[in-house]
């Protein structure tokens, strides 16, 4: 079997900032097989002790700026932008930081850009299946729905099942069954399907049909949206929303739903939200695991991080990205993928926004 060894070429400082470039290259008996991969590590500024802090990610992916159809990086960083307004009106105003992050995805969600709630990628039936969780950091609490089809923002019927019921984890036909009993809004599962999603549905499909071996690209493969929080009263929470894998099969959850994998908070440690190729962020638990080294090992949170997603998936082609916070207010973006669209604000800092991974979050024109 062959063995993957991770080495870094350079390492490339800036203040507060810090960018790491990798080679991912096959140690095997077959000369001259290898791989490489980058990764980005982003230490945005939030201001010296925020009152509150949220950052936002609208997935991972490896799709190019000269891939993107006309006009999609500017709506990008326009919603990114609304959804980050969203979310700081209510840390502002004194609410709970698992507030915010409702308010935050759901800007998100109701964007067909992303691959959540409406404009969420489609299973092998075609059909759009969404994921979300929610966790508090303060007590541990946590919510999730998983293979909804009804509900119009997944993020709130996560948090409702967390508030709502003695579950964490609701799935399918009883997530939706829940959502209406609970007063949240639903809708005929149609309305999730966008003309786009459908075309990428079609082609992946058709290749399919050509192949059976044939699967959907890393750009198609990621998107899912999430946020993490820190509010006045020094509470973290962190949620995630998702569509999953584009052309999954039918059935197949991803780690979005799963806490302690695509989603973490501790008041102890930090808040994660997850995206890439969910099944290695389950294997490894990740959300927990970046917390974990924070809380017991002592590890800084970027440090932490990049443990994961570089040091541990990286070498084993799972890419994907994550979001962190810490109790102090810092934030933190790794990636491992072409673009992470994301975005950050804070009590002491404006709004900031990014859509490639090695961009600086930027308020824009």
């Amino acid at each position: 079997m062959s063995q993957w060894k991770l080495h870094i070429p350079r390492c490339k400082y800036r203040a507060r900032q810090f960018w790491i470039t990798t080679a991912c290259v096959l140690s095997s008996g077959l000369a001259g097989q290898a791989a490489t991969a980058e990764s980005y590590t982003e230490i945005p500024d939030t201001g010296d002790r925020p009152e509150w802090v949220i950052a936002i990610h609208g997935g991972a992916g490896n799709v190019g700026a000269d891939e993107l159809p006309t006009g999609r990086e500017t709506e990008l960083r326009k919603t990114l932008q609304a959804s980050l307004a969203a979310g700081a009106r209510t840390l502002a105003s004194g609410g709970a930081a698992t507030l915010a992050i409702e308010a935050a995805l759901k800007i998100l969600e109701d964007s067909p850009i992303f691959n959540a709630g409406r404009g969420a990628v489609l299973d092998e039936h075609g059909h759009a299946r969404h994921d979300a969780s929610i966790m508090r950091g303060e007590d541990h609490a946590a919510g999730a729905v998983a293979g909804s089809s009804r509900i119009r923002y997944p993020i709130a019927a996560a948090r409702a099942v967390m508030e709502q019921t003695a579950n964490v984890l609701l799935h399918g036909d009883g997530a939706d069954s829940f959502a209406l009993e609970a007063g949240l809004e639903v809708v005929e599962p149609a309305y999730f399907i966008t003309a786009e999603r459908r075309e990428q549905w079609s082609r992946i499909d058709a290749q399919r049909s050509r192949s059976s071996s044939a699967q959907p690209g890393r750009g198609s493969a990621f998107g899912t949206v999430g946020a993490v929080a820190l509010d006045t009263q020094g509470n973290l929470a962190a949620g995630t929303s998702t569509g999953g894998r584009s052309y999954k099969r039918y059935g197949r959850i991803g780690d979005s739903p799963i806490i302690g994998a695509g989603n973490y908070a501790a008041n102890e440690s930090c808040a994660v939200s997850a995206t890439g190729h969910g099944e290695f962020f389950m294997r490894w638990t990740v959300a927990r695991d970046i917390c974990a080294r924070v809380e017991f090992a002592g590890e800084s949170l970027e440090a932490a991080a990049e443990a994961l997603i570089v040091d541990t998936l990286l070498p084993r082609k799972g890419f994907g990205a994550v979001i962190a916070l810490d109790p102090g207010g810092k934030v933190v973006f790794v990636s491992t993928t072409a673009n992470l669209k994301r975005g950050v604000m804070s009590s002491g800092t404006s709004a900031r926004v990014a859509v490639f991974a090695d961009e600086d979050v930027t308020a824009g024109p």
